[in-house]
């Protein structure tokens, strides 16, 4: 049976280690005027200045997490906003993201082709795509063409989802269990 076609960025799943992941995320910040958008399941990466933006894809760049909505004060209304998505270029002081950022996270994304269980413990690139700002979340899939053994890679896939409408691995999107292979918190390396 063919896999159900739904692109949501990576959406938190569970741990590493199989444990559940409660809703766990923090707090980051977004440098007033930042113009690019960031959606619901895109990754972030940390910047100088202590903010966090949208991470540009096929770098070596470590990503802090994966974002979750945001918060802030909206310039025109005054208004308190919380989005799951922020749509660029909003002049505010207060911007908030959230960002799942355990490096134990597990993610669920879809694949953009068809993925063989032979594919599996491979490092991937995601594609290079903008989200939806009617639903507010990402389009990005798993690139599966992208793939390697290289750490530059930025995630991992570890598993195939067990769901019936999205685990047939003879058709294009599948659901893939990934963690992030590039986390700015296992790296070392500060900025």
């Amino acid at each position: 049976m063919s896999n159900q076609v739904e692109k949501f960025g990576l959406r938190p799943y569970r741990k590493l280690d199989g444990t559940p992941l409660v809703g766990a995320q923090n707090r980051y910040t977004i440098a007033s005027g930042y113009a690019t958008a960031i959606f619901q399941g895109d990754m972030v990466i940390p910047v100088t200045g202590g903010n966090v933006e949208r991470y540009p894809g096929n770098t070596s760049t470590a990503v802090v997490g994966v974002f979750n909505g945001v918060f802030y004060t909206d310039p025109t209304t005054q208004k308190p906003t919380f989005k799951n998505y922020y749509p660029g270029g909003v002049a505010a002081s207060d911007i908030t993201a959230f960002v799942v950022d355990d490096p134990d996270a597990v993610f669920l994304v879809d694949a953009d082709a068809t993925f063989a269980r032979a594919d599996l413990f491979q490092n991937y690139s995601l594609t290079a795509v903008s989200g939806n700002i009617k639903t507010g979340n990402s389009l990005q899939q798993l690139d599966v063409s992208a793939s390697g053994t290289n750490a530059t890679f930025i995630v991992q896939a570890i598993d195939i989802s067990q769901d019936p409408d999205n685990s047939d691995t003879s058709s294009a999107n599948a659901n893939i269990l990934v963690r992030i292979n590039n986390h700015f918190y296992r790296s070392g390396t500060g900025l």
